[in-house]
């Protein structure tokens, strides 16, 4: 995220009920990653929390060029760099128990991976929507960054901290 942040703290937004509202009646479900979408269904369900945008995140290869590419790697030796477009949800939480409860919990999802997930937020989400919050799958050296080259061996790692990532952002939200 190229406007990735520290995370700040949780402030009362009077607005919140109405901008949620807005959101999910704009969301389309086509437009989203087809392995997420059920996760932000669930989000949307929620009354203090709401999704701002999210991406699966590809991994673009020689022969791969489909910027949404949702297929894992493929077991190869010929593959040497692989352009990252990050994992990453942006969400809008309400002040409220509910919330500090959720911003608690997600707080500890880097824990899976500390150097490839970080948790903050993003100065220009904020700017637009306070209480913005994100999450995001991908080497810590790399942190401010939308999109990367990393080497084969290293992509296939983030493959499986993102299925972690992506399961457990499931199970909090299913709590």
């Amino acid at each position: 995220m190229e406007t990735f942040s520290e995370l700040k703290e949780i402030v009362p937004n009077p607005n919140f009920d109405k901008q949620r509202k807005a959101m999910l009646k704009n969301i389309d479900y086509k437009e989203i990653d087809t392995p997420i979408i059920e996760l932000i269904k669930i989000i949307s369900k929620l009354d203090y929390c709401f999704t701002l945008q999210c991406c699966y995140g590809h991994f673009l290869y020689e022969g791969q060029n489909d910027e949404h590419n949702l297929e894992p790697l493929p077991i190869a030796n010929n593959i040497l760099n692989i352009d990252y477009r990050i994992a990453y949800i942006a969400f809008c939480i309400k002040e409220c128990n509910e919330g500090r409860t959720l911003l608690n919990d997600l707080a500890k999802v880097p824990s899976i991976e500390p150097e490839y997930i970080q948790f903050g937020c993003a100065e220009w989400f904020w700017e637009r929507q306070v209480n913005s919050y994100v999450l995001q799958v991908e080497p810590k050296r790399f942190m401010d960054k939308d999109r990367l080259n990393i080497d084969y061996k290293e992509a296939l790692f983030v493959e499986k901290v993102r299925a972690k990532f992506f399961k457990r952002l499931t199970e909090i939200f299913k709590n």
